[in-house]
């Protein structure tokens, strides 16, 4: 059985219907010689990174604020195309939207990567198919990051990838979300937690294989590069943090001073 690292068993059994994937079916059903079987799977990987990096460029906020209200989200408020923007200027509804839509954006592509390559836990063994998935993850945090539909300006990517790790690692989701917690009530800084929890993404996803007796080094590593370009687009908070100059949070209101306080806070630390 090839590792999972505690995913979660839904996403693998949404294509069962599939017998294990497109390409098993395609395999099983010609002859192909192992040069051909490597050129196919090569472009099976290219088709799940040139998807999932466009599917991930959708801008949910700009999609909105231009369809719904014909307006920029990027000229109102704080400019940045993020949930939190549409929340302050569209209301709880359309940024509840937003949020959601960038974050099952993550979990589409997941699942295409396993309608693709079949589920991990099936034994078709002429790929890694928990690696396509972490693939399928990175490009689709990179487009929302650096989206091509909106001239490479994008959010910072935590939306997208928390409901990647909570669909793929629901364990280490919840560790993950305790120690964002701790940090942000601790700190009163929401960039700081987001950017340690992100950074430690890498390192339990290490922790559980080798608990499990697995090497997936690869997995390990396009987790570390997913946290290393969430915390590139937080180089700028994490400057006010050493500056003193970030705005500070609070889970309650009379601690954060005013509400006004309270929303830059969120300006400065949209996802």
């Amino acid at each position: 059985m090839i590792m999972t690292f505690g995913i979660n068993p839904f996403v693998w059994g949404v294509y069962n219907l599939i017998d294990g994937g497109i390409l098993r079916g395609i395999f099983q059903k010609n002859a192909f010689t192992e040069q051909n079987i490597a050129v196919i799977t090569g472009l099976a990987f290219l088709f799940c990174i040139i998807i999932s990096y466009l599917i991930g460029s959708v801008n949910c906020a700009l999609v909105i604020s231009k369809l719904v209200y014909h307006e920029d989200v990027r000229e109102k408020g704080s400019g940045n195309a993020g949930a939190t923007n549409v929340l302050r200027n569209y209301g709880k509804k359309a940024g509840i939207l937003t949020l959601l839509g960038d974050g099952f954006k993550g979990v589409l592509c997941i699942l295409i990567a396993c309608a693709i390559f079949g589920a991990p836990e099936s034994e078709f063994l002429y790929f890694n198919q928990v690696h396509a998935c972490y693939i399928s993850a990175f490009f689709c945090v990179l487009g929302h990051v650096f989206p091509c539909f909106s001239k490479f300006r994008g959010g910072k990517g935590v939306a997208t990838l928390a409901l990647i790790v909570l669909f793929l690692n629901p364990l280490i989701f919840a560790i993950l979300l305790a120690l964002f917690v701790a940090l942000v009530a601790m700190s009163k800084y929401v960039s700081l937690g987001s950017v340690v929890a992100v950074m430690f993404y890498p390192i339990m996803l290490h922790s559980f294989d080798s608990m499990e007796g697995s090497s997936h080094y690869g997995v390990g590593l396009f987790a570390l590069l997913i946290g290393l370009l969430v915390l590139w687009a937080h180089r700028g908070n994490l400057k006010r943090i050493m500056d003193r100059t970030e705005r500070k949070f609070s889970f309650s209101r009379k601690e954060n001073g005013t509400a006004s306080e309270s929303k830059q806070s969120d300006i400065d630390n949209e996802n």
